[in-house]
């Protein structure tokens, strides 16, 4: 069922991309499919054929109300897809209702997805949405990060108007959901809530059968973030799989994003056997 407004309006300027992913021998082929100012840039191959990055462009810049940006992936048996943004989703401020970006991805058999888009900014003044759900078949597995930074703090503009609904669900799972009003002093300065800091950064590693050596990996990613103030690693596991989540509260994106890529890197190596690789479109 679809989810409620924030802020009532209509849709003004609506963008849709629809990404499939699937195993061609040893290589993994992208197809994609657009409506509107959403786009694939380029998909690129440094770690070889079988693993596909494709980056991700939106145009226009950002989202104001009235705007809705919808993603559609789906990672088919055996492929192993990154995707990525070469810049931040922003959310401006609204006049017009609601502003939303909506992903699903379905990752199939045996097969892999790493949702890795740049920082989410929710300017002053915006009514904004951003959702993430995604699910697994049978042997899937995927990383997914969002890094949220609330306001414009280096310019002077605190997130002291405005809402955001942060959505991120891995089906059966997992879900965290929360809403972020700029009213809500308990929540965003509170000891219990943000604390007065501007950035959450969140990263999520889920497969569907339990995580051997779980005890390990979690020492070893709190040691890696042992200097950060406020970060936390944690393992959940049910009937349905595992999914080993870092949580990171800080002041600046930067360094937020930076703490949570050396986790990935470590997970990745240490889960996939695979090396530490961030997507090109990164370092450039």
């Amino acid at each position: 069922m679809a989810e409620p407004a924030l802020a009532g309006g209509p849709v003004r300027w609506p963008a849709r991309l629809t990404l499939s992913a699937t195993r061609d021998g040893d290589a993994t082929r992208v197809h994609a499919r657009h409506d509107g100012p959403l786009r694939l840039l380029k998909t690129l191959y440094p770690d070889g054929p079988g693993i596909a990055q494709a980056v991700l462009v939106h145009p226009p810049g950002g989202l104001v109300g009235g705007d809705r940006l919808d993603i559609d992936i789906d990672v088919q048996a055996g492929a192993h897809l990154l995707v990525t943004t070469p810049a931040a989703t922003r959310f401006y401020r609204s006049v017009a209702g609601e502003a939303a970006q909506v992903v699903h991805a379905r990752v199939g058999e045996g097969a892999r997805l790493e949702w890795l888009p740049q920082e989410t900014l929710a300017y002053p003044s915006c009514e904004a949405r951003n959702e993430v759900r995604l699910s697994l078949a049978s042997g899937a597995s995927l990383f997914a990060t969002e890094v949220l930074g609330l306001g414009l703090p280096a310019a002077g503009e605190p997130f002291d108007r405005g809402r955001m609904l942060q959505h991120l669900e891995i089906t059966g799972q997992w879900l965290d959901r929360g809403r972020l009003d700029a009213a809500d002093a308990a929540l965003l300065r509170g000891p219990c809530g943000l604390d007065g800091h501007a950035v959450l950064g969140t990263l999520a590693y889920a497969q569907t059968t339990p995580v051997d050596g779980a005890a390990a990996l979690l020492d070893d990613a709190r040691a890696l973030l042992h200097e950060v103030p406020r970060a936390g690693v944690t393992l959940l596991q049910g009937p349905r799989g595992a999914v080993l989540l870092a949580r990171v509260i800080g002041d600046e994106v930067e360094a937020v994003t930076q703490a949570l890529r050396r986790v990935r890197a470590l997970w990745r190596q240490r889960l996939w056997a695979l090396p530490t690789s961030d997507p090109r479109i990164w370092a450039t």
